[in-house]
């Protein structure tokens, strides 16, 4: 065993959070270390050749950007290192037989005249105009709130200011309020996919998991709008390494924490470094890793598990597919999100079938083509030819499905997943992938156990545990920054501390904060 010595702060986990983290109490002068299990910094938010042979970067695990708000990219300089966040004009495309339903934000009329198409009239356009009004007063009232100490639920309820907006997204179940605001269930699916993200729920669950799905989907800097990262989710993650690097934290990877204790102290060993065991001190441990894990570090009794519910999908392809509307150009269908078979009552008939232990027979997804928007991740032979990316985000497909046996149910949902796809295109989606040097088509799935095997979420929960609220449901909390655990000298700053989840560095900086603030007070009374 050897001793590294000490830090004003050990961080434990190279994703995106803990180089936030990393790089605000580097620039306030604190000694760093971040210890990352996998060889490569970044976590969740990486850039990958997936396919052999084929010069295509994909995001391949988490892949949009909206709620990274823009105090943290000012504050961290990370437009100066390379961050570019690009706005898609298009929404959203929805296949419905023959025709489908597009959101072009750049063209009111358009989108009025599609609603038209779908559901026969344009009363469900006016209601969608209505929802994302409430939407967008409740989402400037409570993103800034992200990064400041808690508020109570009173307090933030206050700052709304708007008693049906809070109703809709706070007090009453989302099925509810879908069922009441739009009378075509189109229309309603496309609402309800943004409360099902990476959460396994029922539309009217009493509980509003799904609710407090849907608001984070719904406030990101205040507008909700979800962005492409230029170059790739690990353009944002290398700009984050480099400002904590140069701000003076150091940054090791292949390092397997073994344990964390209450008072600072944590062990660790280093692949390629012959089983050593290190060990350093902290004056904090931040934890950059789930509230599950945490516990297991720290030798203590996780209670229940959470369960991730999502297949992800990477696809290279020659080309775009056909669409059954042959009126309609591909690039303006996968230019925003392309949903597959999520309407309503698709939504609830694949929840029910998950629920029961099956893998749904008409599996709901959702996909986007970065290429289209950002084609930087394409080397020069790939985009002289015209390739395009899908990332395809499937839901209701809990871990629950893949535990008796990952390889063969990741096949087996892959393939309904596929021929889900197909059903809304004019051509399979088989005859435009791409095929890598050895002929072997260029498609990828990531089950949540795959997830967990490989970036150790729990059983593949991509928010870590389910989203909380942006308020302190605690009275005592209010005032805090909601990265607290019950030790003094550990704090979560991963996407399972409260108002977590997402691509959004705030844990990052709001552990950050707690631990400045504590040594202004330290400082203070010494």
């Amino acid at each position: 065993m050897t001793s590294g010595g000490s830090y004003d702060a050990v961080i434990v986990g190279g994703g995106h959070n803990g180089l936030v983290a990393a790089a605000y109490l580097a620039r306030a002068g604190c000694s760093v270390l971040v210890l990352e299990r996998r060889g490569e910094i970044g976590g969740a938010a990486v850039s990958f050749r997936a396919f052999d042979g084929v010069d295509v970067r994909l995001s391949r695990y988490s892949y949009l950007v909206s709620l990274l708000p823009r105090k943290i990219v000012a504050d961290l300089g990370l437009s100066g290192l390379g961050v570019e966040l690009r706005r898609r004009r298009m929404s959203s495309y929805t296949p419905a037989g023959d025709t489908g339903l597009l959101v072009d934000t750049g063209d009111d009329a358009r989108t009025a005249a599609s609603f038209r198409a779908v559901t026969g009239s344009t009363k469900d356009f006016d209601a969608w105009g209505e929802f994302y009004a409430r939407a967008a007063r409740v989402a400037a009232a409570t993103f800034d709130t992200l990064t400041e100490p808690l508020p109570s639920r009173a307090e933030l309820k206050r700052r709304v200011g708007d008693e049906e907006a809070w109703t809709t997204l706070f007090e009453r179940p989302a099925g509810e309020t879908l069922t009441a605001l739009f009378g075509d269930d189109t229309v309603r699916g496309v609402v309800l996919t943004d409360a099902l993200i990476g959460t396994f729920a029922g539309a009217g669950d009493e509980d509003l998991k799904q609710n407090r799905c849907l608001l984070y989907h719904l406030i990101g800097n205040g507008t909700g709008d979800w962005d492409v990262p230029v170059g790739g989710m690990g353009a944002v993650t290398g700009a984050l390494a480099a400002a904590a690097r140069g701000a003076g934290a150091t940054l090791v990877t292949g390092a397997e924490v073994r344990s964390v204790t209450p008072d600072g102290e944590v062990r660790y060993t280093v692949e390629g470094a012959g089983g050593a065991e290190h060990v350093v001190a902290g004056h904090h441990v931040l934890a950059n890793v789930a509230p599950d894990t945490l516990a297991r570090l720290l030798g203590e009794d996780a209670g229940v598990q959470p369960e991730g519910a999502q297949l992800k999908v990477n696809m290279v392809l020659s080309r775009l597919p056909r669409l059954r509307d042959a009126s309609l150009d591909p690039r303006d269908a996968f230019g925003g999100t392309f949903h597959v078979n999520e309407t309503f009552s698709q939504l609830e008939t694949a929840y029910a079938e998950a629920a029961a232990g099956t893998i749904p027979a008409l599996p709901p997804c959702e996909i986007y083509c970065h290429s289209l928007t950002d084609p930087s991740i394409l080397g020069p032979a790939e985009r002289a030819a015209g390739v395009q990316t899908l990332t395809l985000f499937g839901l209701h497909m809990p871990a629950r499905l893949f535990e008796a046996d990952n390889e063969r149910a990741r096949a087996d949902a892959l393939r309904a997943t596929l021929a889900s796809l197909n059903s809304v295109l004019a051509e399979p989606i088989e005859d435009c992938l791409l095929r890598d040097p050895a002929g072997n088509p260029c498609v990828e799935a990531k089950t949540p156990l795959d997830l967990e095997t490989e970036l150790g979420l729990p059983r593949g929960h991509i928010f870590h545990r389910d989203l909380s609220w942006p308020f302190a449901e605690d009275p005592a909390d209010a005032g805090k920054w909601g990265v607290e655990t019950g030790h003094e000298r550990v704090l979560l700053c991963g996407a399972g501390a409260l108002r977590g989840g997402g691509v959004s560095g705030i844990p990052g900086h709001n552990a950050a904060m707690a631990v400045l603030a504590r040594r202004h007070g330290e400082t203070r009374a010494g």
